[in-house]
């Protein structure tokens, strides 16, 4: 089975945002210092069950609160490093990204609109490598550009306000890109990957995480989160798409030939992510961040491939050009 140009055979979900919950200044107080009495101790049970990524969400608290007491940053970004920094499936995404670019010297590198604490970290473990960061949302890269001088970094990072498509960069440039979860968010995604593997010089390495299932899916949202893309059914617009073993073969593969490493991380059970993402959206400031390095420990685990995934998963690629 192979994708038509309008995915016609793909499987499209509709998802209604709801209004988010209303909070007072004094609740959220509350809840926040809950959630700094309550995280210690999640962390604590989901580094003791080797749940991916804890051990950098402890180190990144450290450092957040060094930087504030050394008047670095801001109470309210400290917060959220401390706090916002890692969730969900980013706990694997940050472990298994950080672990495979760090085994390999480079030092032009891309970053294609990741978190942005995962270039930033990389480019404080590696003191010769320069950074470019490329980010068509401008508030985002705004805030990136503001939090690489915070870390000492800036000297190091270039920054374009752009899409990947339309970077005027020259081809071979770059020993190592990163695009972390940011690929199932582009339409036009396989042209995006062949610019990618364009800029990419002989040698080089290619590091991916997609959202993933053992059957393909679109979603649309109702509000769209980062205003980029005009609405394309009835007000709805384009949010992302999961990759099955087809669309990998015909929208990546087909560009960069098999990755010399790949690895799956999923819901054991069908459903969790959409609920727990659901939930976020509907509590907002109130849902309990405290939690989630606990929730994936219990409810997440490596697969082998694809089709083993109940649900919703995330896979990690890494591919090398010749």
């Amino acid at each position: 089975m192979s994708y038509t140009s309008d995915n016609s055979y793909v499987r499209k979900q509709f998802i209604e945002v709801p209004l988010p919950v209303e909070c007072g200044v004094f609740r959220k107080i509350c809840h926040k210092l809950i959630g700094i009495i309550l995280l210690p101790g999640c962390l604590f049970a989901a580094y003791i069950l080797k749940t991916p990524g804890t051990g950098i969400h402890i180190k990144l608290i450290f450092q957040a609160l060094g930087l504030f007491f050394l008047r670095r940053i801001s109470l309210r970004t400290c917060c959220s490093l401390m706090f916002y920094a890692m969730d969900s499936t980013r706990y694997f995404e940050f472990h298994e990204v950080l672990n495979s670019a760090s085994k390999v010297p480079f030092r032009r590198y891309l970053d294609i609109s990741s978190p942005r604490l995962i270039p930033f970290m990389l480019l404080a473990r590696n003191k010769s490598v320069l950074l470019d960061m490329i980010n068509p949302d401008n508030r985002d890269l705004t805030e990136a550009q503001d939090l690489s001088v915070s870390l000492g970094l800036a000297v190091r990072c270039s920054f374009q306000n752009n899409t990947i498509e339309a970077a005027e960069y020259p081809a071979d440039k770059f020993d190592l890109i990163t695009c972390v979860s940011v690929l199932e968010h582009i339409p036009e995604d396989k042209e995006a990957v062949i610019k990618m593997w364009s800029l990419l010089c002989p040698g080089g390495r290619l590091i991916l995480t997609l959202p993933c299932r053992a059957s393909a899916l679109e979603q649309y949202i109702s509000r769209d989160e980062y205003g980029v893309l005009p609405p394309a059914f009835e007000g709805y617009t384009f949010w992302q798409r999961f990759y099955d073993e087809v669309r990998l073969r015909d929208i990546i593969f087909s560009v960069t030939g098999l990755p010399v490493k790949r690895i799956i991380y999923g819901e054991r059970k069908c459903g969790l992510f959409y609920r727990n993402a659901t939930k976020k959206r509907l509590l907002g400031p109130l849902y309990p961040f405290w939690r989630e390095s606990y929730m994936m420990a219990r409810e997440y685990r490596y697969f082998k491939t694809l089709a083993e995934l109940p649900g919703e998963g995330v896979v990690m690629l890494e591919f090398v050009k010749p």
